[in-house]
C-alpha cells in the first residue's frame, strides 16, 4: 500500500482513491485533497467531473492535462477548512516545480453540495483576508466592556 499524495498519512486505498474511483467525497476537504491527488497522479477526468455542473461547459480539459503533466507537485499543506451547510471552503499552500523552477501556490478553494455530494466551484490565488479595524479607545470614553465607567478607571488601567 502506498501513502496517499495529499498528506493526510493515511494509505491511498484507504484516503482519495475511493473518491477517484467515484465514491462522493465526505467533505469539502476530503474533496480538495482528493483534486490535489488526481493531479499528481494525472487523473483529469477527476477533476473534471468534481467540478460544480454549470462550470463543465468552460472546462478546459487541454489546459489541466498540460499543467498535470508540466508540474512537479510539492507537499499540500491545508490551512483551514469550513463547511457552513452545503457551502465548504478550503485554504491551502503547496509548491510545485515547472521548468526547473519551485513557485508557491496558496489557493483559498470554494465548494458546495449538490444532492449529497461535494463539488468544486472556483477558487482565489494568494488570497487575503480583509484589513483589520482597530479602534482606539480614549482615556476619559465609555469602556468597551459595558461597565458604565470610563475606560480610564476600568479596563484602561
Amino acid at each position: 500500500m502506498s501513502v496517499c499524495p495529499c498528506g493526510s498519512g493515511l494509505a491511498f486505498d484507504r484516503c482519495c482513491g475511493p473518491i477517484l474511483a467515484g465514491e462522493p467525497a465526505p467533505s469539502a476537504e476530503a474533496l480538495m485533497r482528493s483534486r490535489y491527488t488526481a493531479f499528481v497522479r494525472r487523473d483529469i477526468d477527476h477533476i473534471e467531473r468534481s467540478c460544480v455542473p454549470e462550470t463543465r461547459a468552460t472546462f478546459s480539459r487541454a489546459d489541466v492535462e498540460r499543467v498535470a503533466d508540466e508540474c512537479d507537485w510539492g507537499p499540500l499543506t491545508v490551512m483551514k477548512a469550513e463547511e457552513t451547510g452545503d457551502d465548504g471552503m478550503v485554504e491551502f499552500f503547496l509548491t510545485f516545480h515547472r521548468d526547473g523552477e519551485e513557485w508557491p501556490l496558496h489557493e483559498r478553494s470554494r465548494f458546495r453540495r449538490v444532492d449529497g455530494r461535494w463539488f468544486y466551484v472556483d477558487s482565489v490565488l494568494n488570497p487575503k483576508d480583509p484589513p483589520r479595524r482597530v479602534v482606539k479607545v480614549g482615556r476619559n470614553d465609555p469602556c468597551p466592556c459595558g461597565s458604565g465607567k470610563k475606560h480610564k478607571a476600568c479596563c484602561g488601567r
